[in-house]
């Protein structure tokens, strides 16, 4: 399988998973994900699904600045209804780091381990996703924009092109490339992550 070799160089999401350990599916519940198992999940990178990425792995140094996050045990609302834009697939991808799930997720052995109603979505927020801790109640906010990062101006006229059938295989290679340019600038440079809005 060949995909772009920055996927390998994007700093990787290590979690403890009590549910793993308990089951016995990870060594001391210890699950590490990298940028390409979300692409795997999504089915595409994208400035979105790095976006997620990238909130998700900054929200989790914050909030567990001296120990592995504790996957299960962080609940994550985003700013809005499921259906609007991108929410779905960046809700998707944190969801799949974190283990935070909605309404139809794992309910738990005997009252241990449940990551239903994990996963949220309520208008209002102040930054496009909350996570909070279960333990602590301590919570971050999060911002992305990945308008920052400029696409090349290339990319438009080349996906019309393909889109209406009329590229060659040259063409699709280019898009390809240059998408994935974006992408990595956006991963390896932040430059497209806002930072904390709030904490509590």
């Amino acid at each position: 399988m060949k995909y772009p070799e920055f996927f390998d160089t994007v700093e990787t999401i290590t979690m403890h998973d009590q549910l793993a350990h308990f089951l016995g599916t990870f060594q001391e519940g210890e699950v590490t994900f990298s940028y390409l198992d979300v692409v795997k999940m999504a089915g595409h990178s994208c400035p979105t699904v790095a976006g997620a990425y990238l909130m998700c792995k900054e929200a989790l140094k914050i909030l567990y600045p001296n120990s592995i996050p504790r996957r299960g045990s962080v609940r994550v609302t985003l700013n809005g209804k499921q259906s609007d834009g991108v929410l779905g697939v960046i809700a998707s991808v944190i969801g799949n780091i974190t283990g935070a799930a909605g309404e139809g997720g794992f309910k738990g052995l005997n009252g241990n381990f449940f990551r239903n109603n994990l996963l949220r979505f309520e208008e209002g927020l102040e930054g496009m996703v909350e996570f909070v801790r279960l333990d602590t109640n301590k919570g971050i906010t999060m911002n992305y924009n990945p308008d920052v990062v400029l696409p090349d101006p290339k990319i438009q006229p080349l996906m019309g092109k393909l889109m209406r059938g009329e590229g060659e295989a040259k063409d699709q290679e280019m898009f390809g490339i240059l998408w994935q340019q974006r992408v990595a600038e956006i991963l390896l440079n932040h430059k497209a992550y806002k930072g904390l809005l709030v904490s509590f």
